[in-house]
């Protein structure tokens, strides 16, 4: 059984858990980060000496690294699924997850602490205002993308879909007024009606 490390609150702890659940293994996960603490516990530094959530132990093997995970499982249990053997159609969905990694998460984060968790630094109406003008552009990306397909790889779904949909579940979720983006909401509607997201992905935004 493996073992993920972080509290179900994380984005990328929701990565994870999202990602074990698609390819059908079941895990153990225990609450650590924000107000759990434990991530300067040198039990918890021989895991990750970044001092970072998510850690996923699966026997000998111990990884962190959300997007990193997130592509392990995939390789070692969702082969054919939602893995890509194929080199083309793998750079095509590892781009999406460095876009959500560089881009979308990002542009996110100002206003989740601003608006969401109230971090002092992040309240002021125009840091908030900047992180939603960026995140309306690359939604706008995301939507345009989706208009001739079901998925972000094409008609399957795959690990692109887990990632990003994290994070399009905490544009959607936050106290913001949105331009309307017809295809990202189809496509979330298809992934949060999925099993394996229940755990994950329909979770307040904290």
């Amino acid at each position: 059984m493996l073992t993920i490390w972080g509290r179900i609150s994380s984005i990328n702890v929701q990565k994870v858990v999202w990602a074990a659940g698609e390819v059908g293994q079941s895990f153990e996960r225990i609450d650590c980060g924000g107000p759990f603490g434990g991530l300067r516990e040198p039990m918890f530094l021989a895991k990750n000496p970044n001092a970072q959530i998510p850690v996923l132990e699966d026997g000998d093997v111990c990884i962190w690294e959300s997007n990193s995970i997130v592509r392990y499982l995939a390789a070692r249990y969702g082969a054919g699924w939602i893995w890509e053997e194929d080199p083309a159609r793998r750079a095509d969905a590892d781009r999406w997850l460095d876009w959500m990694q560089s881009a979308l998460q990002p542009a996110l984060m100002p206003v989740l602490w601003g608006l969401v968790r109230k971090v002092p630094e992040y309240t002021a109406p125009e840091t908030v205002a900047a992180g939603v003008a960026k995140a309306e552009a690359l939604m706008a990306i995301l939507d345009q993308h989706l208009t001739d397909r079901s998925f972000l790889g094409g008609e399957r779904f795959g690990m692109a879909d887990i990632v990003v949909g994290c994070g399009a579940h905490r544009w959607l979720n936050m106290p913001v007024e949105r331009i309307a983006r017809p295809q990202v909401e189809r496509w979330y509607k298809t992934l949060a009606a999925r099993p394996a997201a229940a755990p994950a992905l329909v979770l307040p935004v904290a």
